[in-house]
């Protein structure tokens, strides 16, 4: 027997009919969660986002039934994206249609496409809401592009990836992208104490203290339905007439939600800062971040193999140990897992977030490959060949090498670079740690070897 999906055709609905357009998509009931209860019913009652549903901007005109541009949502969980679907679905009356991109395909695409031409024809526009669009395939995105283009469905869709990496150029190009951000905690708590006295809400029967209500705030992280789910949470923990403590919050909600997720952007944006702030040598900020990964599942050979690039390509010879360090770390992340890893990659964090930090060997490598990319390679020097062979000699290989362990100091003067790069120079150290010393010694010892006074 078929299911009813959320945002797809009822389940009588006979085979081939387009999913059923309509303002129940998002009904709810007396056994609704709150989150689904408190949805907000206008504009009115939405908290945040201002920066998009002020006067004269498009995602305004689009929930007040007169926009004409398709777009993009894109934001975190919990900071209204479907509530916007909702009110455009209200603006919109019959003409709204809604597809989760976890239970629809290509096909059902095209079945609103049909259906919203026909209505068309009749002067009836068709607004198409997609949930986590970036779960829709590049051909169900597709399917898309020409009927948006020519505007035979409004397109809103909703995603918590970054567009630029889930969502093809195409669609995007054709599509406002406008991006909500976290509540803020004033709005969380106003959030909270609409739910709690709306009698579609809690309708009064606890109360809650403004500490359990900054408790709260502070672990829902920014996400209104995790904010209400918490509330709900705790207020059914509570008698009525009663008040939701901070004891209470504690006691019903384990633990703050780590937004982070390991295939998307946030993922990339938490070890981006968590680099940044090893380089800028913010011991406190890069424990920081390794905490969030950590707590958010992240796999600790991923962290390790960050901090062993890291270790060369920020800090090199200015403290050569670094290194040591790094694959120290990710050799015991290997043997020994979490929850133990992070003691060792927290090591491994500290010595080099503390460490001076230099970028020149990063800099000398890829200043030698863009030499050798651009053609500036030139011969082997002769005396620099391979000897270890009959008739070597008789081609000049390896005549009149000099064996830098016949000269009491250990270096000679020869020349080692092929000739069109002839006193190049790749490697350049810093004043930095261990690096100031090998800067005034390397000056003497390119002098020798190239027979520079």
């Amino acid at each position: 027997m078929a299911q009813e999906s959320l945002f797809g055709a009822p389940a009588d609905a006979p085979s081939g009919a387009a999913p059923r357009p309509g303002r129940d998509l998002f009904a709810t009931h007396a056994g609704s969660p709150l989150a689904a209860r408190m949805r907000p019913r206008t504009l009115d009652e939405v908290l945040g986002q201002d920066h998009l549903l002020g006067e004269g901007k498009p995602l305004r005109r689009l929930v007040e039934g007169s926009g004409e541009a398709s777009v993009i949502l894109y934001g975190p969980p919990g900071t209204g994206k479907t509530t916007i679907a909702s009110l455009i679905a209200s603006a919109m009356g019959q003409n709204f249609v809604g597809l989760s991109a976890l239970d629809s395909g290509v096909k059902q695409v095209r079945e609103v496409i049909t259906h919203a031409r026909q209505e068309l024809i009749q002067g009836r526009r068709t607004v198409l809401f997609i949930d986590e669009v970036h779960r829709f395939s590049k051909t169900q995105q597709d399917a898309l592009l020409a009927a948006v283009e020519n505007r035979t469905v409004l397109l809103v869709a909703a995603t918590t990836e970054n567009p630029s990496f889930s969502v093809v150029a195409p669609l995007l190009s054709r599509s406002l992208l406008l991006q909500l951000n976290s509540l803020e905690p004033e709005d969380l708590k106003t959030l909270a104490r609409r739910a709690l006295e709306d009698e579609r809400g809690i309708g009064k029967r606890v109360g809650a203290t403004e500490e359990a209500l900054d408790q709260l705030v502070l672990l829902a992280g920014g996400d209104a339905r995790r904010t209400l789910t918490y509330l709900e949470a705790a207020a059914e923990a509570v008698p009525d007439g009663g008040e939701i403590t901070p004891q209470a919050i504690k006691d019903n909600v384990n633990r703050a939600v780590v937004r982070y997720d390991r295939d998307g952007d946030q993922h990339y944006d938490v070890v981006s800062a968590f680099i940044k702030s090893i380089r800028g040598s913010d011991v406190d900020a890069a424990l920081h971040y390794l905490a969030r990964m950590i707590e958010a599942g992240e796999d600790p050979r991923f962290i390790a193999r960050r901090l062993m690039v890291h270790a060369s390509e920020d800090i090199g010879m200015a403290d050569p140990t670094a290194l040591h360090t790094a694959v120290a770390a990710a050799q015991a992340a290997q043997l020994i897992g979490l929850p133990e890893a992070r003691i060792p990659l927290a090591q491994a964090t500290i010595h080099l977030a503390t460490a001076p930090k230099s970028n020149a060997v990063i800099a000398a490598i890829s200043a030698a490959q863009a030499d050798v990319a651009a053609g500036k390679i030139g011969h082997v020097p002769p005396h620099l060949r391979d000897g270890h062979y009959e008739g070597a000699k008789k081609l000049g290989h390896a005549v009149g090498y000099k064996y830098p362990h016949d000269d009491p100091r250990g270096v000679v003067a020869q020349q080692y670079l092929p000739d069109e790069l002839a006193g190049a120079v790749y490697y350049e150290p810093t004043n930095h740690g261990a690096e100031s010393r090998i800067r005034d010694y390397l000056g003497r010892l390119r002098n020798l070897i190239r027979g520079k006074k």
